[in-house]
């Protein structure tokens, strides 16, 4: 195939157990911005440039990601790329946010840390 058939990615969902709440802990801790909360979800925009929004999705006997065991070292759904990777480790620290500490290979640096509901995130750069 010459073109790619697809141009980027809409949406992330994450599974929570309240979007309100959650809503606010992404909004507070990695600057995120509500386009609109309602029951069953809230959507929110990671930053005005990028076209991808993540939407808070709430579930019924929620429990929270868990990616199947594998030999690559993966352990979470979703990397986020960082302005500065150094940066973001610091003030989520600061935040008290659940964060394991950077690791990396090579010339990439890489680190996971946790929402409110346990779902590990990753950032990467």
């Amino acid at each position: 195939m010459a073109k790619p058939l697809l141009k980027g990615m809409e949406g992330v969902f994450i599974p929570v157990k309240d979007p309100n709440l959650s809503a606010k802990w992404y909004e507070e801790k990695l600057g995120f911005t509500v386009i609109y909360i309602e029951e069953e979800a809230a959507v929110m925009k990671i930053a005005d440039q990028s076209q991808t929004v993540v939407c808070l999705v709430k579930t019924l006997n929620h429990q929270r990601m868990k990616f199947p065991d594998n030999n690559f070292g993966v352990g979470k759904y979703y990397n986020f790329i960082p302005r500065d990777i150094e940066e973001t480790h610091k003030i989520l620290l600061e935040q008290d946010v659940k964060i394991n500490p950077i690791g990396g290979e090579g010339t990439t640096k890489f680190f996971t840390f946790y929402d409110p509901d346990g779902n590990p995130l990753g950032v990467c750069q």
